[in-house]
């Protein structure tokens, strides 16, 4: 077997622009990782070359400068679809459409950068490499949910942790099924960490290449084994209308015939109810509650104001438990939020709302230096902190909206757990590109991590199923003008992960830098 060294010695001692040009490119490649190209063995190259450059580092500076350009051309490729975010509005912000993904690089490229100078401190060897490396990464990349740098100045801003190397491994199918159930015991994050250390390893030569493989055949081993568990029980948990009513996001910002809208989804929600009554009808638990969901910001309109676009609705639908919809919402002080509403079966008034915590970045929320605004109308409040919601007859579910679901840890009132997660989003924005596949393996994770299972409901699609081993038993394909009702399953008991949150991973990566740490090299530096 040859040694993955041999293959990529050249590329560690190029210099000036060659070597940055090498960086961006072999950062850009690592991307490929993720969702929804999964192409996971050209780590093996990239992150070897990352590392011994890094390793052979003139100074300090030049060693976070590596890991700075690799996350440039990573974050760079990785979060090149946001350009369809910008093309909507394409009158406005033409200037922005080559340079936003970079834009935002700029920013996430910092923490490998600190990755990068880190390492080339404690200069560590034999094992400790991998180990440290893989630790340092780890924290870094988990430091992303936390602020973006240099925005600690707007507590606004709420992170971004998109597109961690564990969701490479959330391939679709049975493979990524049995790949991704560590997540139940040390979440995305261990997932990422393993990541790392496993495509290091090829360094070590053979006895590298033999160690990766043993460790993958472990890795599928307890897999398969966590899987194999009988069906789960349909029990405590109701069946889901999902709506998707496949709206374009012009005719939703214009809101130029909210009629249309409106009927469109009434249309859709009717379907979905008639096909929920009759899976009601087959189930073997009597009067099972039947509940029905719109995407984020579906109504097209003041929701808390129409009363009578509430009350047809609720009438139009008879046999619901209750309706949830996504809707945009003020409060008496004129604070704009993206909400999550309940409607009472009876006469369609609000039993309750759960108001979106966790805005996105420069487009529900900025800081006050950037002099515009991309997504239209006034900045969002964020709400009160995640939550379950208990409803007569149902139980409790955890609301989500949009990309609070890719905040690992952080989607469950660890003091109310619910039985069942359900996420309204609107991915329309992104077009038919890898966000809406990168944004959905993240709800699969979750489904996982927390061992509870979760529906996602998109505007334009992918809105899918997940039971809480991530195995999807539902989906609605991309620009599909469709309903599915499914009966969901019962939640698992609560996982390692449930339980102990990130500080699983954290505590794991901080060991093995402090590993990395005791075996450093003596270098005068």
């Amino acid at each position: 077997m040859v040694n993955a060294r041999v293959i990529i010695d050249k590329f560690i001692h190029l210099t000036g622009f060659k070597g940055f040009c090498l960086l961006v490119g072999i950062g850009g490649m690592s991307s490929l990782s993720f969702p929804p190209t999964y192409c996971v063995p050209i780590l093996l190259f990239t992150f070897p070359i990352l590392l011994l450059r890094i390793q052979n580092a003139k100074s300090r500076k030049n060693a976070f400068a590596q890991g700075y350009w690799f996350g440039f051309g990573l974050h760079t490729i990785g979060l090149s679809w946001l350009v369809n975010a910008i093309l909507i509005r394409a009158q406005d912000f033409w200037w922005l459409v080559p340079i936003v993904s970079p834009l935002c690089a700029i920013l996430l490229a910092f923490w490998t950068g600190l990755v990068g100078v880190i390492y080339y401190w404690l200069r560590p060897s034999g094992l400790g490499k991998a180990l440290l490396f893989a630790g340092l990464w780890t924290v870094c990349d988990m430091s992303r949910a936390i602020l973006l740098p240099p925005t600690w100045w707007n507590p606004v801003l709420t992170g971004f942790p998109w597109n961690p190397l564990g969701s490479a491994w959330e391939i679709p199918g049975q493979l990524g099924n049995i790949l991704i159930q560590p997540a139940a015991w040390i979440g995305v994050d261990g997932l990422t960490f393993l990541t790392v250390l496993l495509v290091l390893l090829p360094i070590y030569g053979r006895k590298g290449w033999i160690a990766l493989v043993g460790s993958i055949v472990c890795w599928v081993v307890v897999g398969f084994i966590r899987l194999s568990p009988a069906p789960i029980a349909q029990k405590d948990t109701p069946i889901v209308a999902l709506i998707q009513g496949n709206i374009a996001e012009d005719d939703k910002i214009n809101n130029t015939d909210p009629r249309r809208i409106f009927q469109n989804y009434l249309s859709l929600t009717e379907q979905g109810m008639q096909e929920a009554l009759k899976l009601q009808a087959e189930q073997a638990i009597p009067n099972r509650p039947i509940i029905f969901a719109w995407p984020e910001s579906a109504f097209p309109g003041a929701i808390q104001y129409d009363s009578m676009a509430r009350s047809v609705l609720m009438q139009a639908v008879k046999g619901a438990t209750a309706g949830i919809l996504g809707a945009i919402t003020r409060d008496d002080q004129e604070h704009i939020y993206n909400s999550l509403v309940v409607l009472s079966p009876d006469d369609g008034s609000i039993v309750t709302q759960y108001n979106k915590t966790k805005l996105v970045p420069f487009g529900e929320s900025q800081p006050w230096y950037i002099p515009f605004h991309v997504v239209p109308g006034a900045p969002l409040t964020p709400g009160s902190g995640v939550e379950s919601i208990h409803l007569p007859g149902v139980g409790a579910f955890g609301p989500l909206i949009c990309y609070e679901v890719i905040f690992s840890g952080q989607v469950v009132d660890e003091k109310n757990r619910p039985q069942w997660l359900l996420n309204l989003t609107n991915d329309a924005w992104y077009g038919n590109s890898a966000g809406p596949r990168q944004h959905l393996a993240a709800v699969r994770l979750r489904a996982v991590e927390e061992g509870i299972p979760i529906v996602r409901v998109a505007n334009t699609g992918i809105s899918a199923v997940f039971d809480p081993y991530g195995r999807e038993i539902a989906r609605i394909g991309w620009n599909v003008h469709a309903e599915k009702a499914v009966a969901l399953p019962s939640c698992l008991p609560p996982t390692l992960f449930s339980q102990g949150g990130r500080l699983i991973p954290l505590i794991i990566s901080i060991l093995c830098i402090l590993w990395g740490s005791f075996t450093r090299k003596r270098y005068n530096i």
